[in-house]
């Protein structure tokens, strides 16, 4: 989730749409890939593994763009920067409809394939990951943005955007040497705590 500042609006850039129309259009995509991967691959167990990998790809690239935004407009000054920095809430509010599609399939999967496990300390952190996700998406809005307060609304948005990076890093990092599909996912990471460290540095 990107932390922004309370009650910030977008700025508007064009041929793109700003504000809550990026979370609709996001969340349209988001169904729409959804919804061709279960066709291609079926509803079953094989399906659904493959909607879990390719739903965390996309949770994964929208967490980046909103982390990395006000790093990369700090560095670049460019229009897309600008359109990523002015939506940075909206691309976080997306990236928690990417999440909650990534959770069913793995609710359905633990429900009823017998052999479907998750590592406990998968569940503790995992599990606290969507807590902290759910009270982020919770205070993207003006008015409980306003309700919670500057000072809280900050600390809590920066606390969860570290904590989840954290919650990514662990998921990938480790399986780089077992499987190359997560060399990218854990580039993506490293790049993006990277830039937004030496954006942050270089104010």
């Amino acid at each position: 989730m990107a932390t922004v500042r309370p009650l910030e609006r977008p700025q508007l850039q064009r041929g793109l749409p700003t504000g809550w129309p990026v979370v609709g259009w996001c969340a349209l995509g988001l169904l729409t890939i959804a919804t061709i991967v279960l066709a291609v691959n079926g509803t079953g167990e094989a399906g659904l593994r493959t909607l879990i990998r390719v739903s965390a790809l996309t949770s994964l690239l929208l967490f980046s763009s909103g982390f990395t935004a006000s790093a990369l407009n700090r560095l670049l000054r460019t229009p897309v920067s600008r359109w990523l920095l002015a939506n940075r809430r909206y691309l976080g509010v997306s990236f928690a409809i990417s999440h909650a599609v990534h959770l069913v399939p793995i609710v359905v999967l633990a429900s009823t394939v017998p052999d479907f496990r998750a590592n406990p300390t998968t569940l503790v952190f995992g599990g606290f990951g969507y807590v902290v996700l759910a009270a982020m998406t919770a205070t993207s809005f003006d008015r409980t943005t306003a309700w919670l307060g500057p000072r809280a609304w900050t600390r809590l948005h920066t606390f969860g955007v570290y904590y989840l990076w954290f919650i990514f890093a662990a998921s990938y990092i480790p399986r780089v040497a077992g499987a190359r599909w997560y060399l990218f996912h854990s580039t993506v990471l490293v790049a993006a705590l990277a830039l937004r460290l030496y954006g942050r540095a270089k104010i």
